[in-house]
């Protein structure tokens, strides 16, 4: 599986393979082998490398906090695919006011045509892509110049979707 992993103010896509307590992540170019288990409630012995952490884990706001002996650290996580569509998606996946589709998907209903008055946050349309629908969203203000698809038509990253004059 793919994940979008947020330490502080940095975003690293991991990709996260096996089961049993031995997993394989893979994190730009390095590839870490790591044995895990969980030894009680929130606590996870590690062996990384040769070396063992002890690891206490718990849920703060949503984010998971982890201290591994004397450092802490806040860590998002969210599925890759979520997070290309949240982050590129709405006002992101907009160039100018240019709105294109940031994954394959398949145009599930459009909220606007042609000559429609929009505002900033107003719906656009709805696309299912990897078995979730998504909704996006005005970036800004304007009057709708282009709608270059319609529901059940799909599309692949970057085609061009709507046009925002």
């Amino acid at each position: 599986m793919k994940f979008a992993v947020t330490v502080g103010e940095t975003t690293e896509m991991v990709e996260v393979s096996g089961e049993a307590g031995r997993y394989r992540l893979t994190i730009g170019s390095e590839v870490w082998e790591v044995d895990g288990r969980l030894t009680a409630q929130g606590i996870y012995s590690l062996l990384i490398g040769g070396v063992s952490y002890v690891a206490d884990v718990w849920d703060q706001d949503g984010a998971c906090v982890v201290d591994v002996g004397a450092e802490r650290y806040v860590v998002q996580v969210e599925e890759q695919t979520r997070h290309i569509i949240r982050t590129r998606g709405a006002a992101g996946g907009q160039s100018g006011r240019t709105l294109v589709a940031p994954l394959p998907g398949r145009i599930v209903k459009v909220a606007v045509k042609p000559g429609d008055r929009v505002e900033k946050g107003a719906t656009l349309l709805i696309i299912e892509a990897m078995k979730m629908e998504n909704e996006f969203r005005a970036g800004a203000s304007g009057t709708i110049a282009e709608v270059r698809v319609e529901p059940g038509q799909a599309v692949n990253g970057g085609d061009v979707l709507i046009v925002i004059r």
